[in-house]
């Protein structure tokens, strides 16, 4: 545990995005620290993840909500520091992991209390940094929203990125048979030992066909899609009768021409949010869900994420070169050396 400052230093280490672009519009800067408004902890920031959504603010399409930090970054792990008026479940010196709506890519970092989570015995790098994010999107988007059940069928895209690899690990756990699919032999076995029970190489097989012979032609209940493009009249292929359609991203943009006659024919859903938009008592209700149903499997070892690869908060830059170089398996951290 790190020895807490007190007097807290006026200012802080930040990566700013200086405008649109490439990584190399990120930048470190000083800027000042402010005291945690009402209901709010200041963190000092252990580490923090990288996630596709902050690719897509510093190019300049995902902008913050009105009233977020411009600083990028929606999970972080450390420590309180400072806390508002108001406060009662958490208080200084007490390690959180959390959501937030931005400004994860600093030295200190404010996080409304109701939203931190618990790290427990967790390492801030390997679980706690590595778990909101992912975690807060797919409970909401596939259990919440999709409601996967016991027994169904889902098919996961991408299934060792961050978004993907917990879709396995949750809807295995929770009784679902998965398929999934990658782009090399080596994402294949690890996708295998998170516990999908097909996986599909799509860079030498159609996942359509496959999905088809898997399924006895009768499809899947539940698609996961963070690619969209071409995808999306895929999924309408090989989704089941009433089954859904879950996007949680839209790697490769919208379709250029969509078939909406499967989707009318076998009455399927096709749905889809944010995160970062929804209200603050959208994400207390998923925060709480969260701590009751699967921080147990998280801290009895049940669920652990896969961390790619760590960088010093002041090499933002090399990590969304990275994470932009289709090479990722797994999770990006930036750590704070100065925590």
């Amino acid at each position: 545990m790190p020895h807490l400052i007190d007097p807290l230093p006026k200012t802080m280490l930040a990566i700013e995005i200086i405008e649109p672009g490439g990584p190399e519009k990120l930048s470190p800067t000083q800027l000042p620290l402010i005291k945690p408004p009402k209901s709010h902890l200041l963190v000092k920031v252990a580490a923090a993840g990288v996630n596709r959504p902050d690719i897509f603010q510093r190019m300049g399409v995902y902008p913050p909500p009105t009233d977020a930090s411009p600083i990028p970054g929606l999970e972080i792990a450390g420590q309180v520091v400072s806390v508002g008026e108001g406060c009662q479940r958490w208080k200084k010196g007490d390690k959180i992991c959390a959501l937030v709506a931005g400004g994860g890519y600093a030295e200190y970092c404010l996080v409304h209390e109701a939203i931190a989570l618990p790290v427990g015995d967790l390492s801030y790098i390997e679980a706690a940094a590595a778990l909101p994010e992912n975690f807060f999107t797919v409970w909401a988007n596939v259990f919440q929203i999709g409601q996967l059940k016991k027994n169904e069928t889902v098919l996961v895209h991408g299934g060792t990125s961050g978004i993907g690899s917990v879709t396995i690990m949750l809807a295995k756990i929770f009784g679902a048979k998965v398929f999934t699919t990658v782009g090399s032999v080596e994402k294949m076995k690890v996708a295998s030992s998170l516990g999908a029970d097909k996986v599909i190489n799509y860079m030498t097989e159609d996942f359509a066909e496959k999905i088809a012979e898997y399924t006895q032609n009768k499809g899947v209940n539940m698609v996961v899609d963070l690619i969209g493009g071409d995808y999306v009249n895929k999924n309408y292929q090989i989704a089941a009768k009433h089954g859904r359609i879950i996007q949680v991203g839209m790697m490769r943009g919208a379709p250029q021409q969509l078939n909406l006659m499967p989707l009318m024919v076998k009455q399927l859903v096709h749905t889809g949010s944010t995160m970062r938009a929804r209200t603050l008592a959208e994400k207390i209700a998923i925060a709480t869900a969260l701590e009751n149903k699967v921080w147990p499997l998280i801290n009895s070892g049940k669920i652990k994420p896969i961390i790619a690869k760590t960088y010093p908060l002041e090499q933002a830059e090399k990590a969304h070169r990275f994470m932009e170089s289709g090479a990722l398996i797994g999770k990006l951290v930036l750590v704070n050396e100065h925590f």
